[in-house]
């Protein structure tokens, strides 16, 4: 064998002999480093040096004024690989024979085929990513028989990247290092802006997807894909405080409730303020040159977000973007959602959520997830088909033949946004997978009036994201309506069948799509196939879109989000007493029933609907919410339960109680009164944002429906005791004091206190009285009206 001869000087001729065996170079170098060390040419400490003297001098020159920390992490590893390999071959050069490096290279290529002769080992844990990446490769690329043999090394260095790359969140990391491959992680680290990890949103999504791909059946498996994604990683978040002396405000979650929720303002208009590194700034501008006008949304995507028993849900910001502006709008449009992002990592009710979870140490850096909205145009709007969440198990059960095991949808056409928020004056089509077309009510009144009434769009025109009446974007013209609508005719919904059906005659039912393509039992596999893999029950998002609904229609599913639910759990039995005396009944429900029980319940805060809806202003509602919030407080160590009119924590007042998670997290139970009396509708607030905190901190929803003839609701105990209210907090408006009233159940009936079980199986909750010790007698120990002095 010879090799090229080459008339230049020997640290070309190495270089470029190198260059012909591309797959053994680093080992040619890294041969090279041992034979330098080992002759005491230089020191593998004093070459470390030397390397990254010269990369901190090489950032100089191409004009980074703070290059130890304004370059990305995986720009410097690459720089840092490169002035080594250089710096290799100048002292092997200057310093040894050209033909000891032929002889190396002839030792190298007799060997090559060996993996236990061609292996290095390293640790992982030091070294740079790149490094990572080839030994992974190399080993991914072995025959079967010879890749057993590094299984585990293959592992370690998995973990090495995930932990590095998406989350170092210990139970995703044991489920995601079965699944990922090495063309995965990479993938991932090619779309990733900046240093620090994609965070939690984005890893639910990516593992769920793959998971999907190599378990579901292929004709499942081929409707399932993944939106247009970067990822700005979550080193970039404490980049941007340091570049804009934010870091002073790091400090939020250590503050009081009243100081956190005084600053918030002050806080948000500095991050609005921040600017990003230049580095940052053009991977930015890459990203909506890739975009073009197509619309994108910014999600949050924290170290903790999605995770096993803290989801986060709602915490933080999510904000479409229409993107239709002029460059300089489009960019100050995107950076101006990443800082409000960044803000609310420090709102007060994301600190306080992290305090009750006991993770207000925990270094808490957010990625953020952008990605292309998926939809499209039609007429001037922009919007997917369909869109909601999915959860692998149905807590609500409106019919005994409904299987919890086959899950459960919110489903809504345009954004989902309407599936996950809590909108108090419309309704996502509940479908349980077990029985999709199965409706909650069985009456065409109630279906049309519980039915979705507007959608969520992008307006391409005016450059704005807006809700508008589906009755405007439903016409005879639209192709996929009858797969989405429904037309009442004669009291009765029927298929859209003429082109001539009125759109103000239409309902959103989905029954079409219900029917007509396999997206619910699709919906159903891949929803169990996620539950199995990650051993836990869990929820998704995603988008929809009917493919060539005029001809064979299909179904494509984009998968945005996926995030267990470890709170829900197997077994939980209740008993409800059979011997209970209708007397003792305070309040029963047969309407969507959880399972789980609260026992030894001392006090009931009612907002009594007159009192609530006579509520003259925004400020005073705003006086109720922080008087609930005060209640929550000093209740804490007492066991209570709210009861209220519509929607406890609905985004429209008028329909329900406007609170936070941190207004009633102290709850064992949310009780949401509905019916005709009250102004309210009996659909749950299963399944959104709201929904899910409630469940992480076991704070049971319960809808009790008033027009139900078989609902027992006792109206003395709410309306006839006394209002023990300013004996625990101040509140001096005589209307807030009308619409907010805390019950002491002793006030009701002496020795006595509440206990309310949920039996989900037999779709049926009750709230009795039980006795303390000795009850006997309790029948002539109601005390209603009664002052509480005279129970002393």
């Amino acid at each position: 064998m010879t090799f090229p001869k080459i008339s230049v000087d020997n640290v070309l001729r190495i270089f470029l002999a190198i260059n012909q065996y591309p797959i053994l170079s680093k080992r040619i170098r890294s041969r090279m480093r041992k034979d330098l060390y080992a002759r005491g040419i230089i020191t593998k400490e004093n070459l470390d040096a030397e390397t990254r003297k010269k990369g901190i001098e090489s950032q100089v020159r191409e004009g980074l004024h703070n290059p130890l920390e304004e370059e990305q992490a995986d720009v410097w590893e690459t720089r840092i690989l490169r002035i080594r390999d250089s710096l290799t071959d100048f002292y092997y050069a200057y310093n040894l024979p050209y033909e000891e490096f032929e002889n190396l290279v002839r030792q190298l290529l007799t060997e090559h085929g060996s993996p236990d002769t061609d292996f290095v080992w390293f640790n992982p844990e030091l070294a740079p990513q790149e490094m990572l990446f080839e030994q992974a490769e190399m080993i991914e690329a072995m025959p079967p028989d010879e890749r057993k043999k590094y299984e585990a090394r293959l592992k370690e260095l998995k973990v090495v990247l995930i932990r590095t790359i998406i989350s170092d969140q210990l139970k995703y990391i044991k489920i995601a290092r079965k699944w990922f491959t090495v063309g995965d992680l990479k993938e991932i680290r090619a779309r990733k802006i900046g240093g620090g990890k994609v965070g939690g949103k984005a890893a639910g999504m990516l593992l769920a997807m793959r998971i999907i791909k190599e378990t579901a059946p292929a004709d499942v498996a081929q409707r399932f894909r993944l939106p247009v994604s970067y990822y700005l990683g979550s080193d970039v978040f404490y980049n941007f405080l340091t570049f804009n002396g934010l870091v002073h405000w790091n400090d939020q979650k250590y503050k009081t409730d009243e100081e956190m929720r005084a600053d918030h303002p002050r806080l948000c208009a500095d991050f609005q303020q921040g600017y990003f590194p230049a580095e940052i700034m053009e991977s930015l501008e890459r990203v909506l040159q890739d975009a073009g006008d197509r619309p994108l949304i910014v999600r949050s995507s924290s170290l903790l977000e999605d995770n096993f028993g803290t989801s986060f849900a709602g915490k933080y910001e999510s904000i479409f973007l229409p993107n239709q502006g002029s460059h300089d709008q489009n960019y100050s449009a995107l950076t101006h959602a990443i800082t409000t992002i960044y803000a609310s990592v420090l709102n007060p009710d994301a600190l306080l959520y992290r305090h009750l979870k006991e993770l207000a140490d925990y270094d808490e850096r957010i990625g953020i997830l952008i990605q292309f909205v998926e939809g499209e145009r039609s007429g001037k709007y922009y919007f997917p088909q369909a869109a909601g969440v999915a959860f692998s198990r149905n807590m609500y059960r409106w019919s005994p033949q409904i299987k919890q095991e086959d899950g459960f949808l919110r489903l809504v056409f345009g954004l989902g946004t309407r599936a996950v928020d809590m909108l108090g004056d419309d309704y996502p089509r509940l479908v349980a997978l077990s029985h999709p077309r199965l409706h909650s009510s069985s009456d065409v009144r109630t279906i049309k009036r519980y039915s979705q009434q507007s959608a969520d769009v992008i307006d391409l025109e005016s450059n704005t994201f807006k809700s508008v009446p589906v009755c405007e974007l439903l016409d005879a013209d639209y192709p996929p309506l009858r797969f989405i609508a429904q037309v009442e005719e004669d009291g009765d919904l029927m298929p859209i069948r003429s082109r001539l059906a009125a759109s103000e005659k239409m309902v959103v039912t989905f029954d079409g799509l219900l029917s007509r393509v396999p997206f619910a039992s699709n919906m159903r596999t891949v929803l169990n196939l996620l539950e199995t893999h990650y051993k836990s029950p869990v929820d998704t998002e995603f988008a929809l879109e009917i493919i060539d609904p005029e001809g064979h229609p299909d179904v494509q599913i984009t998968l945005l989000q996926c995030r267990p639910q470890s709170h829900i759990q197997d077994g939980v039995e209740v008993q409800i007493p059979a011997d209970l005396k209708e007397e003792d009944i305070i309040f029963s429900s047969q309407m969507m029933v959880p399972q789980g029980s609260v026992h030894n319940i001392r006090y009931i805060l009612f907002v009594p609907s007159e009192g609530y809806f006579s509520l003259a202003t925004q400020a005073e509602r705003t006086q109720l919410e922080r008087a609930i919030g005060q209640l929550n407080s000093v209740l804490k160590d007492e066991t209570f339960i709210a009861v209220g009119p519509g929607r406890w924590g609905t985004s429209t007042p008028d329909l329900g109680v406007h609170v936070t998670y941190s207004d009633i997290y102290n709850s064992r139970a949310l009780v949401e009164l509905a019916g005709e009396e009250v102004g309210a509708s009996p659909e749950p607030s299963f399944g959104t944002h709201f929904f899910q905190d409630l469940m992480e901190a076991d704070i049971y929803p319960l809808g009790v429906f008033l027009d139900d003839e078989n609902t027992i609701f006792k109206r003395e105990l709410f309306y006839d005791t006394p209002n023990r209210l300013n004996e625990f907090i101040s509140v001096d408006n005589p209307r807030v004091i009308n619409a907010l009233r805390l019950i002491s159940i002793v006030d009701y009936r002496r020795h006595h206190h509440l206990d309310l079980i949920m039996d989900a199986q037999k779709s049926y909750a009750v709230a009795f009285l039980v006795g303390e010790g000795d009850a006997e007698g309790a029948d002539e120990d109601v005390v209603t009206g009664t002052s509480p002095s005279s129970l002393e």
